[in-house]
């Protein structure tokens, strides 16, 4: 199993172009289901969740052809031939439940297992299948999948969520284009993923308004047709790595950002001393001035902190001047990086959903373990500002969500490399 190596020490400089998002291309592939026309996304990131979910289209009966080193991604939904979703693909990864809709809305059935993913919580599917049998779905759960038929098709509704799920506002949006009538979905997530699948799916031929607040008014249409559509900047990317200098010191461009896509985030780095500049290529990053000032973090749905930045940003306030409090609201379970950032020298007290950081003034390299997939950059990021070498283990979950890792940080400065094992 590979480790990821970071000696600590010496200060940042660079660029780092950001990816395409994870989360907006994993949600916006499944839509292909919907039409008999190809979609092409271009910028997509090159992730091992990305190849889990062309896995679960293909099995499904989809065709498709990566180009340009899988930056570009071709999909055709043609001639679908299978409309169950087995349990061995599903497993791997959450986003995997966004095939239902899909499915039920072009189909007319499908039987979807449980989806898996990181170990951050149970993460339940009740506002999915809410949403889906407002629609008009007939749903059963049997043996760990999800049974799920619309005998008369699917028929607008009113929805409304009792949180603001991401994952259910895609599902149910993704139906809503193909049912006939008017949908209206309130408390619906207004993420940018969000925006970006409403975006690609009015491409695809879909009358869809209201995407980015929290009221989405979906008229359906009996078809929808191919595009092309480009994947928006990941978020939760560009602010790992605008954590970098404000970890490790010095200054970094984070190509491709923009503040609107982490305005919350960056009131936090401000509070924190911490300067953002937005300029013509991205996002510019450095301190205002020596150590990093403790700031208080609650994460919530957008446009309010995000639960995946939240072990990132606990990395930089173990070494802040004074004692931060981090409120993890989304997901039960989360702060399991919390204990390997103590055997760090991290002063770090957990109760519930709340995590207190008080401040010291040096980490020190350690074995650590990565938990999940966004405990394991905040380890690599802690690693950057400790003496000594902190070696990472189990960083399999790193490359479902952050591409060429390794070399994106070296380029800047970092003292980072990969062992195989």
């Amino acid at each position: 199993m590979d480790s990821i190596v970071v000696t600590g020490g010496g200060e940042l400089r660079g660029e780092i172009p950001i990816a395409g998002a994870k989360n907006a291309c994993l949600t916006l592939m499944p839509a292909t289901l919907l039409s008999e026309e190809p979609l092409t996304l271009t910028n997509a990131p090159r992730l091992s969740d990305i190849k889990t979910m062309t896995q679960l289209l293909e099995s499904l009966g989809a065709e498709a052809a990566s180009m340009q080193d899988g930056q570009v991604l071709t999909m055709s939904s043609h001639d679908l031939d299978n409309h169950v979703a087995e349990y061995d693909i599903v497993r791997k990864m959450r986003a995997s439940n966004l095939v239902l809709g899909p499915m039920l809305a072009r189909l007319g059935h499908a039987v979807v297992s449980l989806p898996g993913g990181c170990a951050i919580g149970a993460r339940p599917m009740d506002l999915h299948i809410y949403g889906l049998e407002k629609l008009g779905a007939e749903i059963d759960l049997r043996d760990g999948y999800l049974h799920a038929k619309a005998p008369r098709g699917l028929k607008g509704a009113e929805i409304e969520l009792s949180f603001a799920s991401v994952g259910a506002t895609e599902n149910i949006l993704m139906a809503s284009t193909l049912a006939k009538g008017t949908t209206v979905i309130r408390n619906a997530a207004r993420e940018p993923e969000i925006v970006d699948l409403a975006t690609c799916l009015r491409k695809m031929g879909a009358q869809i308004e209201g995407d980015g607040t929290s009221e989405i008014v979906v008229q359906g249409v009996d078809r929808l047709h191919g595009a092309t559509h480009p994947v928006v900047t990941d978020r939760i990317e560009l602010g790992t790595y605008m954590l970098a200098p404000a970890i490790a010191g010095g200054e970094v461009e984070c190509l491709g950002g923009r503040i609107s896509l982490v305005e919350n985030f960056c009131e936090k780095l401000d509070a924190a001393g911490i300067q953002v500049e937005e300029t013509k290529r991205g996002l510019k990053v450095a301190r205002k001035n020596g150590r990093v000032s403790a700031v208080d973090v609650t994460t919530e749905p957008f446009p309010g902190f995000p639960t995946d930045l939240q072990a990132q940003m606990m990395a930089m306030l173990c070494t802040a001047e004074g004692t931060s409090t981090l409120h993890e609201t989304i997901f039960e379970n989360r702060f399991m990086h919390a204990p390997e950032l103590t055997r760090m020298g991290a002063n770090i007290e957990v109760h519930g959903g709340t995590a207190t950081v008080h401040g010291v003034e040096k980490l020190k390299g350690a074995p650590v373990m990565a938990t999940d997939l966004r405990a394991s950059v905040s380890l690599i990021l802690a690693g950057m500002a400790a003496e000594g070498e902190t070696i990472v283990s189990r960083v399999y979950h790193l490359d479902r969500g952050y591409e060429k890792v390794v070399r994106k940080l070296s380029s800047i400065g970092a003292k980072i490399e990969r062992i195989k094992e």
